[in-house]
């Protein structure tokens, strides 16, 4: 048996895809904090959509129309995740 990079792509993608499931669940169920809520959300989102476009480019098929939008949407949606993480970091100067 020898190393394949792509079936270790992927099976990393599939992890990656449970560990950001498993944000949301969490700040679903779990998470009374509004703030640390929607921080989960945002981390769960950037990693399920980081993952799903690595198995886009990871696989043999040509693309359909679904992987097409996920391709255009997941970078925006990572995007606003980021930004919004970012906005949530630190409490305000003088807070």
């Amino acid at each position: 048996m020898t190393f394949d990079l792509q079936q270790f792509a992927i099976g990393v993608a599939w992890v990656v895809s449970v560990v950001g499931l498993g944000l949301w669940v969490w700040s679903w169920f779990l998470e009374k904090d509004a703030v640390r809520r929607i921080r989960l959300l945002d981390c769960g989102l950037v990693l399920i959509s980081s993952a799903v476009l690595l198995r886009i480019v990871a696989q043999e098929k040509s693309m359909s129309i679904l992987d097409w939008a996920m391709a255009f949407l997941a970078p925006l949606f990572i995007a606003a995740a980021l930004w919004r993480l970012a906005r949530t970091a630190c409490p305000p100067p003088g807070k």
